[in-house]
């Protein structure tokens, strides 16, 4: 299985926080599955942290690396597909991991139930 982390997902795995499902614990432990965190993700946690509105440690790029995530950066052909992406979500962040995870071909961990409107996989 191929997958992307939602950012929360991402940040609750990181610190080990019971809010994360089992379902979730299992697909990023099982080692034969290719897990990826988006730079999307860290610009969230990074700008709001800046903005006072999330507590997150520093290194989260050294983090995601550190625990066997593979890197997936946003490129020209993720943005471009955003341009086809229906407005059934408003959050850019969102926005922009719904497109890598199409484009990609890859299931989406997340809890977020309005990215389950759009053509992805989501676990």
């Amino acid at each position: 299985m191929r997958g992307l982390l939602d950012t929360h997902v991402l940040l609750w795995w990181l610190a080990d926080d019971p809010i994360l499902s089992p379902a979730h614990r299992a697909v990023i432990a099982e080692p034969d599955n290719e897990l990826f965190v988006s730079s999307i993700s860290v610009a969230e946690v990074a700008i709001k942290a800046s903005l006072g509105k999330l507590q997150a440690p520093t290194g989260l790029d050294e983090a995601v690396r550190a625990v066997g995530f593979r890197e997936l950066p946003f490129t020209a052909v993720h943005a471009e597909a955003l341009r086809e992406l229906p407005w059934r979500h408003r959050d850019p962040f969102d926005r922009m991991l719904v497109a890598q995870a199409i484009t990609e071909r890859l299931d989406l961990l997340t809890i977020d139930m309005r990215m389950r409107d759009y053509p992805v996989g989501c676990i």
